[in-house]
């Protein structure tokens, strides 16, 4: 796994982590033939990739997997064995790699939800998600993925993009030479407010007791379906 100095001076020291190895060419490279401009897809950890085009970083891609079709829900992703009752998707990642493929993209983060001195909803650059997976005849199938989630009550999808939050790094309180990512605990993309999530949903969601949001069974495919998350920060920074 190669650093990079570049990368280096642009993220937080508990943050850089990212390699710059196994690109995989992208239909356009395989085709010159074929319409748009190249693709480069660059692994930037386990399961998180950066796709490049015209060499500007646009988009994040993690490979996840469906864990949870039905019930109330406080994240569309969580890690690989971490919150997967109560979250659509999971991903055998590191959130590190997540939040710095998305600086890469020119996302900016904000700040998680606030309590004190009054309750303030998350904030940061916005993030479209779209969701890719493959139907029980074959197809491929692309959906965003507010329309996996809806409103408990009012059964509405969800409507807002995530913002990127950022989450956080803290030291270990058994070993003060540790420092851990927050979002490595399971909250990586929210649907109900977690200080420590990597993205959340740009409104006030309780986390407490009945939550806000719920699983829209009727369009989820089967548990364990492959799903590729395609992250595409809404405003980018200038160049």
């Amino acid at each position: 796994m190669r650093r990079t100095t570049w990368l280096k001076a642009l993220l937080p020291a508990c943050l850089v982590a990212v390699a710059v190895a196994d690109r995989t060419a992208s239909p356009q490279e395989k085709d010159p033939g074929k319409k748009g401009p190249p693709v480069k897809k660059v692994a930037v950890g386990r399961n998180v990739f950066v796709e490049i085009e015209d060499k500007k970083v646009v988009r994040v891609v993690v490979q996840a997997h469906v864990c949870l079709r039905q019930g109330p829900l406080e994240h569309l992703l969580t890690r690989r064995l971490r919150k997967e009752h109560e979250a659509i998707l999971a991903a055998d990642i590191d959130a590190r790699d997540l939040h710095t493929g998305l600086m890469l993209a020119g996302a900016d983060p904000g700040k998680p939800i606030a309590f004190r001195p009054k309750e303030t909803s998350p904030s940061g650059t916005a993030v479209k998600i779209s969701l890719v997976y493959n139907d029980k005849r074959g197809k491929e199938v692309k959906v965003p993925a507010q329309q996996w989630v809806r409103h408990s009550k009012t059964k509405k999808d969800l409507q807002p993009d995530w913002v990127f939050v950022g989450s956080g790094c803290v030291v270990g309180a058994a070993d003060p030479a540790k420092v851990y990512y927050r979002a490595n605990d399971g909250d990586v993309i929210c649907v109900a407010n977690f200080e420590a999530a990597l993205l959340d949903v740009p409104i006030l969601s309780s986390a407490q007791g009945d939550v806000d949001y719920e699983a829209h069974t009727e369009r989820i495919p089967p548990l364990d379906t492959a799903v590729l998350m395609i992250l595409e920060p809404v405003r980018t920074r200038k160049k």
